[in-house]
């Protein structure tokens, strides 16, 4: 039994893990890097055997689920998920064909798309939906391997994946939160029983503030919209468009219930309305908070999409949930924060990461008054709007992560999904924490023997 980590280097990218065991060859996650371009977006599918016996996909992130359809031509194997990560995958593909098209077209990719509508539609007709808590084989009578979904609390849909073979058992927990968020409920792993544990660090480098709470940051994020109100401005609040849109969806309906937000319009983008529409139809099949709650109908959002986006005239007391979370060029919060960022009475407020080298980690790095460029086809602006941050993660933090593994006490751990400094806070705490543990960072590219 062994695994090889095709992420291209220690760093949340484009995340895929062979795992083989019992003579099966199976493949958790196919992710596309959100900074790359062409091949270096994808992971290193070089080194997959010409066949692969099924693939296991976590949830509809592009990082975990971006490059599907390129490890499907590896074989006819089984591509197996949730119900709720099928029906946001299809969603999230297609979407994807349509960012490289555009790219092709803009800067020349010649590689680009990678994968074409046609194909993501044959692809969707081979993935097979399984529940929470069965086990299930690999075929029909062949029980060598077994796999087992737990709910993972991380979005709508999302798993970690028990798998069991040769006697012994793997648990992947791809992303994963351990705690409570406005819509999404805890994740329910295993206690008990895991022989080799391959876990994601996204936040080993950030210790969790004291005295912080959910209520708490929620009730700051409101006041501060509340305050761009009062300043004859408007808020724009950059989200990515699965899972945390449906999230501060909600956060405002409940706000606006309980008075503490006036019921000024609201602005989502197109695919952030198709992602909410799956939230919405499987409300009542989902282990959620609010399982009634339609949020489509109960918060009645505009849709800013395409063409209206370019001639919005931006005015006071809105409030723009608009994708890309990281203000990627060409997007519907990269396009809104141009056109406010100059204007003091004016809000952007970030509610999730941001990484350093995108548009909305230099904003957000950007001291008031000096000169900032979100996109390289628009001069810059001087920055005069304010700007905040919040912590909203989906991601479990460090510390809860640490008190699950040691519960787990498991013989092994993989660290994956993290950068380097989150990777190693993770790998020195642990192996204080459990000397009879193997605690292991699994190189890219090089198999690890299990």
């Amino acid at each position: 039994m062994r695994l090889t980590n095709l992420t291209r280097r220690t760093e949340i990218g484009a995340n895929s893990y062979l795992l083989e065991i019992a003579g099966r060859q199976l493949l958790l996650d196919a992710g596309m890097h959100p900074k790359a371009e062409g091949e270096e977006a994808t992971p290193a599918f070089h080194l997959l055997p010409e066949a692969l016996d099924a693939i296991v996909l976590s949830h509809a992130h592009q990082d975990h689920l971006g490059s599907l359809p390129l490890a499907m031509r590896r074989g006819d194997g089984p591509v197996f998920m949730t119900e709720a990560t099928q029906l946001l995958s299809d969603v999230m593909l297609h979407n994807s064909v349509n960012i490289m098209t555009r790219i092709r077209e803009e800067k020349g990719q010649p590689n680009y798309p990678l994968f074409t509508h046609r194909e993501v539609e044959k692809s969707v007709r081979r993935w097979e939906t399984r529940a929470l808590r069965k086990p299930f084989g690999l075929r029909d009578g062949d029980d060598d391997v077994t796999i087992e979904f737990h709910d993972a609390g991380h979005i709508l849909g999302s798993v970690g994946t028990m798998i069991r073979g040769e006697g012994r058992s793997v648990f992947y927990t791809g992303d994963v939160n351990l705690e409570d968020q406005t819509v999404s409920r805890a994740a329910d792993f295993p206690e008990t029983g895991v022989d080799v544990l391959v876990m994601e660090t996204t936040r080993g480098d950030s210790p969790t503030p004291a005295g912080y709470t959910r209520e708490a940051e929620a009730n700051r994020l409101i006041d501060a919209i509340n305050a761009a109100f009062e300043r004859g401005g408007c808020a724009l609040v950059p989200l990515f468009a699965l899972g945390k849109t449906q999230e501060m969806l909600v956060l405002f309906h409940l706000m606006r219930r309980a008075g503490r937000l006036p019921a000024v319009p609201i602005y989502i983008g197109g695919l952030s309305t198709k992602l909410t529409e799956i939230h919405d139809r499987l409300a009542g099949r989902s282990r959620r908070f609010h399982e009634d709650l339609q949020i489509l109908d109960e918060v009645a959002p505009f849709v800013l999409a395409g063409k209206s986006l370019g001639q919005t005239e931006v005015k006071p007391r809105r409030l723009y949930a608009m994708s890309s979370g990281m203000m990627t060029e060409k997007t519907g919060s990269n396009v809104l924060a141009r056109s406010i960022l100059d204007q003091p009475q004016h809000s952007i407020l970030f509610v999730g990461y941001s990484d350093p080298a995108s548009p909305a980690g230099v904003l957000r790095a950007t001291e008031e008054g000096a000169e900032v460029v979100l996109d390289g086809d628009h001069p810059p602006k001087k920055l005069h709007c304010e700007v905040e941050a919040y912590t909203f993660s989906a991601h479990a933090t460090r510390e809860s992560l640490r008190q699950y593994v040691n519960r787990l006490k498991p013989k092994k751990v993989l660290l994956v999904h993290g950068d380097p400094p989150a990777v190693e806070w993770f790998k020195g705490v642990l192996s204080q924490d459990l000397p009879a543990t193997e605690v292991v960072v699994p190189l890219p590219g090089v198999p690890l023997e299990l």
